[in-house]
C-alpha cells in the first residue's frame, strides 16, 4: 500500500478520528485548525456501535468506557404526561447484537481523547491558528493555503472543516442552507442538584407538542445532558456557543413534564446555549482528484438521529480502507465517495423525517405514527449494523 502525506483541514471530532485512522495505517498526516486552541462545547454526544468499532480499533475502548455511560434503552415519552410510547433496548443487547456498545459522552472528553490519540502517532501533527483560504492541486499534489499567507503541501487534502467549510466551497460551491424553523437548547446539570434516581440511565426522549427534548447522562453519570428543540421564528446564529436567556428556555418548555421542568430549573442561568438549525441537502459529488470532504463538510446532518459525528468517524475509516485498496489517489477518493454517498444521504433524510415524527402536535397522531413503526427494528436493520471496518467496498 502506498503511503501518502495527507493534509486535514479541521481538528474537530471527524478530522481527529480520521487522522488517527490514517496514521495507524502508516500515512503521514498534518491537521490544520483555525482556532488558536483546541476545545469543544460542553454538551453530550452519542456513539453507537457503527462508530465504536472504529474507536475500539484505535485503542480508545477502555477510555470511553471510563468516561461514558451506556444507556439501558432508548425511551420515547409523551412531552406532557411522560407516558412511554415506545422503547428499544441498548446496553448489553446493543453490544451483543452489533458487536460494540452504545455510549454517551461529554463532547469535550471525547475530543480530548481523539486529540491525544492523534498526538500519540505524531506529537506535532496538529497545527493551530491556521484559517484555510483555499487550495490548489496538480498532478503531483495539493497545496492548502491559509489566511496568514503560508501554505502546506501534501498528496491529498481532506476537508473536515465543518458546516462552513472552505474546502467544500471550492469543491462543490456554497451549501444552500434553509432554516428548519427549529432551535436547539443545550444545558448540562450536575446530578447532585437532582433528586436521587431522578431519571434512569436511559436515553429519554420527550416528544410532541411541536417540539422534543432529549435527556441522558454523561461523564460517567456525573452530568445530565439536556437538548431541547423548539419551533421558533427567532433565527439566531448557527453556532453552539450562542448564549440565550434562561427565562426564554423556561418559557419555551412551559407545560412540559415535571422532569423537564426540574432539569431546566437546575441549569446554570448563564450557561444556556441555543443553536438555530439549518437544513442542507445531500450533494452528489464531494471529491476532486486530490481533495475530498468528510463529516459535516460533506453531509451536514440535523440532530434528530444522533448520527452526525458517527458518520464522520465512519467516513475516516472507509477513506483509510479505500486508500489501501487503490494505488491511485483519484481512484481511492472515488471508491470512498461511492461507498459513502448513499448511506450519508439516507442519514440526512431520515434525520429530517424524524423531525416531523418528534414534533407531532397531538397524542393521537403520535400513537398512530409510532404504531406503524418500530424505531429499534428499523435502526438495527440498516444503521447500527454497519461496520465501517468490514463492510464491502464496491
Amino acid at each position: 500500500m502506498a503511503k501518502h502525506k495527507i493534509l486535514i483541514a479541521g481538528a474537530g471530532l471527524g478530522g481527529l478520528a480520521a487522522a488517527a485512522s490514517l496514521m495507524k495505517a502508516g500515512h503521514e498526516v498534518e491537521i490544520y485548525e483555525q482556532a488558536p486552541a483546541l476545545g469543544e462545547v460542553g454538551a453530550g454526544i452519542q456513539v453507537s456501535a457503527n462508530a465504536m468499532h472504529v474507536l475500539r480499533d484505535l485503542g480508545l475502548g477502555p477510555q470511553i468506557d471510563r468516561a461514558g455511560v451506556r444507556p439501558g434503552a432508548y425511551v420515547f415519552r409523551l412531552y406532557n404526561t411522560g407516558e412511554v410510547i415506545q422503547e428499544f433496548p441498548l446496553a448489553a443487547k446493543h453490544e451483543a447484537q452489533f458487536g460494540a456498545p452504545y455510549t454517551q459522552m461529554h463532547r469535550a472528553d471525547f475530543h480530548e481523547m481523539l486529540a491525544a490519540k492523534a498526538r500519540e502517532f505524531d506529537p506535532g501533527c496538529i497545527h493551530l491558528d491556521h484559517r484555510v483560504s483555499g487550495f490548489t492541486e496538480s498532478e503531483n499534489g495539493v497545496e492548502l493555503h491559509f489566511d496568514n499567507g503560508t501554505s502546506a503541501r501534501g498528496d491529498l487534502l481532506i476537508g473536515a472543516d465543518g458546516l462552513k467549510s472552505m474546502v467544500r466551497r471550492q469543491i462543490a460551491g456554497d451549501a444552500p442552507a434553509t432554516y428548519t424553523g427549529d432551535a436547539a437548547w443545550r444545558v448540562t446539570v450536575p446530578v447532585e442538584r437532582l433528586p436521587e434516581n431522578f431519571l434512569p440511565k436511559v436515553m429519554s426522549v420527550f416528544i410532541g407538542g411541536g417540539g422534543h427534548c432529549v435527556c441522558y447522562y454523561v461523564r460517567g453519570g456525573k452530568l445530565l445532558n439536556f437538548v431541547g428543540i423548539v419551533e421558533t421564528d427567532d433565527v439566531q446564529e448557527e453556532s453552539w456557543t450562542v448564549k440565550m436567556p434562561w427565562e426564554q428556555l423556561k418559557a419555551d418548555f412551559r407545560g412540559w413534564h415535571p422532569t423537564v421542568q426540574r432539569v431546566i430549573d437546575e441549569a446554570d442561568r448563564d450557561q444556556c446555549f441555543r443553536w438555530s438549525l439549518f437544513y442542507r441537502p445531500p450533494i452528489a459529488n464531494w471529491s476532486t482528484r486530490r481533495a475530498t470532504l468528510l463529516g459535516d463538510s460533506a453531509h451536514a446532518t440535523l440532530p434528530y438521529l444522533a448520527q452526525g459525528a458517527v458518520m464522520a468517524i465512519e467516513d475516516g475509516a472507509v477513506l483509510t480502507r479505500a486508500l489501501a485498496m487503490r494505488d491511485s489517489i483519484p481512484e481511492a477518493l472515488q471508491l470512498y465517495q461511492r461507498n459513502r454517498i448513499d448511506r450519508t444521504a439516507r442519514i440526512v433524510n431520515q434525520s429530517t423525517d424524524n423531525r416531523r415524527l418528534f414534533h407531532l402536535r397531538t397524542e393521537a397522531e403520535i400513537r398512530s405514527e409510532f404504531g406503524k413503526r418500530d424505531e429499534g427494528e428499523d435502526r438495527a436493520r440498516w444503521l447500527y449494523s454497519y461496520n465501517p471496518l468490514t463492510v464491502e467496498l464496491v
